[in-house]
């Protein structure tokens, strides 16, 4: 295993363009910490928005007191960042194309708590923030360390902090603790 895990990460550093965004789509990269390109930075932060902003406005309808609470903060939070990208990819200071609707996996799990009600949803939707906040959490550190476009990486520094609340703030809520800002 130790093997292949070497092999596949000398694959991926041999062929910068095509292995950032497998890489990203398979998670290799944030195991190996190695930074998104700008475009699948794009992508991930822009697809991770509207997963937050969805999941949350169906938190308004079917979760609890400290779900609405914290939904209101991620649509309010997320819609913000989801208005800085496109203003900087509108503007043309950064070169990448915004997605229009969430890809397969996040559409997933939005179908999964569409489905869902009472504990069963509450359960999924912490769990699925905890997580969605831990990979968020990751592209931003990845890209403020190492992105290529100085402008998207001094906004991903920037935003970062709040990112790492709101995965606090998750892991709280998962927890079953009173959450929100402080």
């Amino acid at each position: 295993m130790k093997y292949l895990a070497s092999g596949l990460a000398l694959v991926l550093l041999a062929t910068p363009a095509l292995a950032q965004s497998v890489g990203e789509k398979t998670g290799v990269n944030s195991a190996l910490g190695v930074s998104p390109t700008t475009a699948d930075f794009v992508k991930e932060a822009a697809t991770s928005d509207m997963f937050e902003i969805q999941s949350s406005q169906l938190a308004q309808d079917r979760g609890n007191a400290k779900e609405k609470t914290f939904g209101a903060t991620m649509i309010k939070d997320h819609t913000k960042t989801t208005d800085d990208l496109k203003s900087m990819v509108g503007s043309g200071e950064v070169k990448a194309e915004l997605p229009t609707a969430l890809d397969g996996s996040h559409q997933s799990e939005l179908d999964k708590l569409k489905s869902l009600k009472g504990r069963d949803f509450s359960s999924r939707y912490d769990e699925d923030q905890v997580s969605g906040h831990k990979d968020a959490v990751s592209l931003f550190e990845r890209y403020a360390k190492g992105g290529e476009n100085p402008q998207l990486k001094d906004w991903a520094g920037k935003t970062l902090p709040m990112l790492q609340h709101h995965l606090e703030m998750a892991q709280d809520l998962a927890a079953g603790q009173t959450v929100g800002r402080d």
